[in-house]
């Protein structure tokens, strides 16, 4: 059962984060071109692609902007699938596949030049990711991975045990592939940065406002608030893993994972020279996964799966720490600053979904743990669509919104994934070590 003592988390990046922009409630009935139904990095990133192009643009949040997981996410940027590239064009077919190749391969580039273009402040750094096996199946898998990956065009080096451990400051891996590309941000404040560039185009931005119905006349659709409106001839859904009943059965087509995240106390540069050296992110292959980065105070911000909106529950907290002493047993007397929870959206495919499910109605969501990066190739590629571009150049398919079959069971049974995904992580590494 979930614990019944646990404090009160902490989001470390409400904590460190730029200062938000100026938005107000909104409280009248206005028109737009498009309204952007939540202020997450999608939403945002969308609504500055669209008003950057001359549209007039609405954000509607139902709380404040980067709430959800935009406010509570490591920051990695990850920017590679877990799928080859070979399994992709199996799914989806050689052309779609191509130009979602292209567009991941470019993914960490185009963020991080995002970011320079419009002014963001949010701690960015682009050192690398390292991406550790924890067992001998994960080695090989990582290998084909980054084999493939590798014969498409990208830089990923392999790297064995003493690698490993001299980039990563970790004696827990055997393996590693190590993406130069990646890198970190503090999300909550590139979700600010974008809002703010975007409110910089014209866009207007409104908090506490959540929409509570949505409908359609003469090709408008109205989108209603508790204290307005906003009318518009498309409408465009980025609540992600916080998805609601607000699209019928949007909220069932992926899994509302929890990631359960930790900041330590500032590490001493002894510390820092033994920890993540070069500034590098690290995630693992751990079905409940481990991954570390540091913040711009040199605290080391620590994660992994949990089971509820609270980290602490089903022992959430408890297995942070033990993976911290897993991963840096050097660390393991450090002190915690905070802990947090957030949502992540999941689908079986561990890939975004787009869908179209009405005429002037899109929605992207289901990052499945690669929302900093593709958040924003889910908007861009929004953004085109919803200006006119043809299905046909988009790197993501438009697909329908379809249920995942016994969906409620699933939901119910999510607060005990992370402990049955510990349990089994601890059989791989005891039994396949190596």
């Amino acid at each position: 059962m979930a614990s019944s003592g646990a404090t009160k988390d902490v989001i470390h990046w409400h904590r460190t984060a730029a200062a938000a922009p100026l938005c107000k409630t909104l409280t009248t009935n206005t028109v737009a071109d498009f309204v952007v139904v939540g202020g997450g990095l999608t939403g945002n990133r969308t609504a500055l692609g669209l008003a950057e192009a001359g549209a007039r643009v609405v954000v509607l949040e139902g709380k404040h902007l980067g709430f959800g997981a935009s406010g509570r996410s490591g920051g990695q940027c990850n920017p590679i699938w877990r799928a080859t590239p070979d399994e992709l064009g199996q799914r989806l077919g050689a052309p779609l596949a191509e130009r979602l190749i292209a567009a991941t391969l470019s993914s960490a580039d185009r963020l991080f030049a995002d970011i320079e273009t419009y002014g963001v402040t949010c701690d960015a750094a682009q050192n690398g990711w390292v991406q550790a096996a924890h067992c001998r199946p994960a080695h090989r898998s990582l290998e084909r991975l980054g084999a493939a990956w590798n014969a498409v065009g990208a830089n990923i080096t392999m790297q064995d045990r003493a690698a490993t451990q001299r980039m990563s400051g970790s004696n827990a891996y055997d393996f590693s592939l190590f993406h130069p590309l990646g890198g970190h941000v503090h999300p909550l404040s590139l979700t600010r940065g974008f809002a703010r560039a975007a409110q910089g185009f014209g866009a207007e931005l409104f908090e506490n406002s959540p929409v509570q119905a949505m409908h359609q006349s003469d090709g408008v659709w109205t989108v209603i608030t508790p204290q307005g409106s906003v009318s518009a001839p498309q409408v465009i859904l980025t609540t992600n893993a916080y998805s609601d009943d607000l699209w019928p059965k949007l909220r069932q087509t992926f899994f509302p994972l929890v990631s359960v995240s930790l900041a330590t106390a500032p590490l001493s540069s002894n510390m820092q020279a033994n920890v993540l050296p070069g500034g590098v992110t690290i995630a693992d292959t751990r079905r409940a996964i481990y991954y570390a980065r540091y913040d711009r105070d040199h605290r080391l911000i620590f994660g992994c799966v949990g089971s509820t909106d609270n980290a602490a529950d089903f022992g959430g907290v408890a297995r942070l720490k033990e993976g911290l002493g897993i991963v840096f047993p050097q660390l393991k007397d450090i002190p915690i600053e905070a802990t947090w929870a957030g949502r992540i959206a999941v689908t079986p495919e561990m890939m975004p979904h787009m869908h179209e499910p009405a005429p002037g109605v899109l929605a992207g969501l289901g990052f499945s743990g690669r929302g900093i990066a593709m958040t924003s190739v889910m908007a861009r590629t929004l953004v085109k669509k919803a200006l006119g571009a043809p299905d046909d150049t988009l790197p993501f398919a438009v697909s329908p919104v379809q249920p995942l079959p016994m969906h409620w069971a699933f939901r119910k049974l999510i607060p005990l994934a992370a402990p049955a995904m510990t349990l089994r992580d601890k059989i791989d590494t005891l039994f396949n070590r190596g």
